[in-house]
């Protein structure tokens, strides 16, 4: 027997699908999904560019917390003026003196109200804002009669006599207390608490609206410049 036997062929292999063509509908839908991501970019630069101004604009967040309060305390001054006065009547005859010590409180202000853009500067370099604040206001003294302390002389002091004493003393201890209150050691502090206090009222809003850490210079008007 013939032991050289015919290997039959192998079948060849099976060729690789053909990828599906796409669908219509993405074909369709590709054109639609490029326009509407166009349109978003198209949007997003639009409001980048019209933006209101206000928006990042460190000096418009101060104006807003200055617009919390039109005014602002930042120091009072307790006083204690001496005042003396004296009465005559019946030609001289009579005579009467009353010494009175009054306290008084003066309050030293700050008027928000005329803080605007020309008062503040932003350099974002350094990231502080410059603030010039106007001058402080003092307040009426206001007395606190009923813990006046009073020595009276005279061998006889009437009821007509004793009202003119205290109206004269009042009168007297509002204008010293007055004069009191302007002392230049009594204005600097106030002035240096309104600079802490403003400080504190803008470092903090701005740091909230992401600014960071900023430093905040604050002068006041009619302060004598540093060094001089």
């Amino acid at each position: 027997m013939d032991d050289n036997r015919l290997t039959p062929p192998r079948p060849a292999p099976a060729a690789a699908p053909a990828p599906a063509p796409a669908s219509p509908a993405r074909r369709a839908a590709l054109p639609w999904l490029l326009f509407v991501a166009a349109l978003a970019l198209a949007a997003f630069f639009a409001w980048r560019w019209w933006q209101p101004e206000d928006i990042g604009d460190p000096l418009a967040t101060s104006l807003v917390a200055f617009e919390r309060q039109n005014s602002l305390t930042v120091f009072s001054a307790e006083l204690a003026p001496v005042v003396s006065s004296n009465d005559s009547r019946l030609f001289g005859l009579v005579q009467a003196r009353q010494v009175a010590v009054i306290p008084a409180r003066v309050d030293y202000t700050v008027n928000l109200a005329t803080m605007g853009r020309d008062r503040m500067a932003w350099n974002a370099g350094t990231q502080t804002l410059s603030v010039r604040l106007p001058a402080l206001t003092l307040s009426r003294p206001n007395l606190d009669e009923a813990r006046a302390q009073y020595l009276r002389e005279g061998v006889w002091i009437g009821r007509e006599a004793q009202a003119k004493l205290n109206r004269d003393n009042t009168r007297l201890a509002e204008r010293l207390a007055s004069e009191q209150a302007a002392n230049p050691v009594l204005i600097d502090l106030a002035r240096s608490a309104a600079k802490d206090a403003v400080r504190q009222n803008l470092a903090i809003p701005l740091q909230v609206a992401g600014f960071g850490k900023v430093t905040v210079n604050v002068t006041i008007d009619g302060e004598k410049p540093a060094g001089r």
